[in-house]
């Protein structure tokens, strides 16, 4: 089928696919950075939880390091962490919605394809 025999609305439902995957390929590669910010946060937590509590402990602004209280530090990356799972959450429900509307996009795409490749039976 060239693009001149294929009709404009279909044309418009591959476009709008092809829209759709695009946008699900954004949310996926969203959803991997904040997986790895929440991995990061959970990891320095741990060590955070492991270290003796008469050790200075200090964060990163920035290029330099500062020097600041355990429980004000534990308390800003339980916040972080929080934080992540929820943006995780709303990913993962956009994810799950593109995926079904990619689907019947595509089950839609592939019977008008069908419908005009084959002659109908009588």
């Amino acid at each position: 089928m060239s693009s001149q025999e294929i009709p404009p609305w279909l044309r418009e439902q591959l476009a709008r696919f092809e829209q759709l995957q695009q946008s699900l390929q954004a949310i996926l590669v969203q959803k991997q950075q904040v997986e790895l910010e929440a991995a990061e946060v959970e990891k320095a937590l741990e060590e955070l939880r492991k270290a003796d509590q008469a050790e200075p402990v200090y964060k990163s602004a920035g290029s330099v390091l500062i020097r600041v209280k355990r429980d004000d530090l534990l308390k800003e990356l339980e916040e972080r962490k929080e934080l992540a799972n929820t943006r995780l959450l709303v990913l993962s429900k956009q994810e799950s919605r593109l995926r079904e509307n990619i689907k019947e996009l595509q089950i839609k795409i592939d019977e008008a394809v069908r419908g005009k490749g084959q002659p109908q039976a009588s």
